[in-house]
């Protein structure tokens, strides 16, 4: 999953999204509306962290305008601004978490996992696929019964895998949600990555290489 954190501050934007990616999220982070528009536009996220109070504005009504097109990914608004008529404020326009400063970075990360889930359409929050069990509100996987130790990377990746079970997913569609911004597209990470969590899935293989198209999960057994 990818989040977008805007947030001025600079030490705060560090920290949240430290503290985010330890949750096995990619994250980009921004320090104002426009840079938050401008990847808005060219990516696409599970969830957005706004600060209300940016160097350009107060992004209640940036938010309000993407709500009345149409847009719908989830936001949690980061504030200062702590009375009730700012959090009302903030739900009505197109808000769906409130957030006061300060806050532990802890919090901040279990509200954004919630809103990703939310926003993943059906998504039971326990995947499961042949032998394999992922936990994503735990941040747990196993398989045939026994607990893995996977990376936060490791972890993403299979998840998405798991909910397009059977399916191909190219590296590029792996790359969009799984890293954020800074991977380069042309390396070979997503390669890297599969090869460590076959090793950590152990046989018989469970994830496949699709020729010209890039990996899919097939039952225990099918995989080549």
């Amino acid at each position: 999953m990818r989040v977008l954190v805007v947030e001025d501050d600079e030490d705060l934007r560090v920290a949240v999204s430290a503290g985010l990616r330890t949750a096995a999220l990619a994250v980009d982070s921004v320090g104002d509306i426009a840079a938050a528009d401008e990847a808005l536009f060219v990516n696409s996220y599970d969830c957005v962290v706004f600060d209300r109070m940016l160097p350009d504005g107060d992004s209640i009504g940036y938010i309000r305008s993407r709500r009345q097109e149409g847009w719908a990914v989830p936001v949690l608004f980061l504030t200062a601004r702590d009375t009730l008529a700012d959090r009302v404020d903030g739900f009505e326009h197109g808000g769906d978490d409130y957030l006061v400063k300060p806050f532990a970075v802890a919090e901040l990360t279990a509200r954004v996992l919630s809103l990703c889930r939310r926003a993943g359409t059906g998504r039971p929050p326990v995947l499961r696929y042949d032998d394999v069990e992922v936990d994503t509100g735990r941040r747990e996987v196993r398989r045939a019964g026994v607990l893995l130790t996977l990376t936060a990377k490791e972890f993403s990746v299979l998840e998405y895998l798991m909910v397009r079970p059977e399916q191909a997913v190219s590296r590029s569609e792996l790359i969009e949600h799984c890293w954020d911004a800074a991977a380069d597209p042309m390396s070979n990470v997503v390669d890297v990555t599969i090869k460590r969590l076959r090793n950590k899935l152990r046989r018989p293989e469970l994830i496949q290489a699709v020729r010209g198209q890039g990996y899919r999960l097939t039952r225990s057994g099918d995989a080549g």
